[in-house]
């Protein structure tokens, strides 16, 4: 029920690998492990995002309220 209890402590070993990286001039939320697979799917979401609502913004002014054709 309260497994969650005895778990390893794992806050000094990030400390080590966050100062670590201090001395690298690496940013903090690039230095762990999972960040290789976050990082760029979170990129592709961001930018991805923000060219859509650009293209859309474009296509408004012009009249068209659709992302395709003339409608």
């Amino acid at each position: 029920m309260a497994g969650w209890v005895y778990r390893e402590n794992n806050v000094p070993h990030y400390q080590r690998l966050f100062q670590a990286g201090n001395k690298k001039h690496i940013r903090q939320w690039s230095q762990t492990p999972k960040s290789k697979i976050i990082l760029p799917l979170y990129y592709v979401m961001l930018f991805g995002s923000f060219s859509a609502s650009m293209y859309m913004i474009g296509r408004q002014i012009f009249g068209h309220k659709t992302w395709f054709g003339k409608g």
